[in-house]
């Protein structure tokens, strides 16, 4: 029953092939971007590349780019907030929304949002709090949900849950990680996705196919398909 996907890259390579699966697939579509885990030795002309990308119809946001400050081994933060800085850039100059990645990062990553007024985007998979989430709202964000909400530990997801209207939020897989309970710890797919419409529905009171519409209606409007 799944619709839609946008799919991501995290570099070059897979950036590349996302867009080869959304020209083989009529429902796919894509997103071109370097992931803050794969900042380190990008070529001279990494960014023109990721450019040059978005030209092909079925690109549709730049993604998927933020900070990630959870493995000790993962390039120089410094490095990373250069890479997110020049593709919100990017994306500001193409008016394309992006897809974000915030990983143990909350203020840096907010800050640097904020010091960008003129792009919108998603934090995906989020992770941080209320407070964060209030704020990403006055700026027109959008904040999208994995598996991961339906884990016994999701308290602070689902607080934000409480406070978002449906409008402002999306539902993806993180595929091939965050897959939902009962399956938590297996290989993730779009086949499970309806798990996390179905989570969201219970917490907000609402008819399962109600918040599948409108996350679908929700993730068409933001990446304008």
């Amino acid at each position: 029953g799944v619709g839609l996907v946008l799919c991501p890259g995290c570099d070059l390579d897979t950036s590349r092939q996302s867009i080869q699966l959304a020209e083989a697939y009529p429902h796919v579509y894509a997103a071109a971007g370097v992931h803050p885990e794969d900042a380190l030795g990008l070529p001279v002309d990494w960014l023109d590349q990721v450019a040059e990308m978005t030209r092909h119809p079925k690109v549709k946001a730049i993604g998927e780019i933020g900070l990630d400050y959870h493995w000790p081994e993962n390039p120089p933060r410094e490095l990373q907030q250069q890479v997110f800085h020049a593709q919100l850039d990017l994306a500001e100059k193409l008016n394309l929304p992006v897809i974000v990645h915030d990983r143990d990062a909350h203020h840096d990553c907010l800050e640097i949002v904020r010091a960008h007024p003129n792009v919108t985007g998603v934090y995906h998979c989020y992770s941080g709090g209320v407070e964060d989430a209030k704020t990403l709202m006055k700026l027109g964000w959008m904040i999208s949900f994995t598996g991961s909400i339906t884990f016994k530990n999701a308290r602070r997801a689902l607080e934000v849950i409480d406070l978002l209207p449906l409008d402002r939020m999306m539902i993806e897989t993180d595929s091939p990680y965050m897959s939902p309970e009962p399956f938590r710890g297996r290989r993730n797919d779009s086949g499970r996705v309806h798990l996390v419409a179905e989570a969201i529905a219970r917490r907000k009171g609402l008819d399962p196919e109600e918040v599948a519409r409108i996350t679908l209606e929700n993730g068409k409007r933001f990446f304008r398909i």
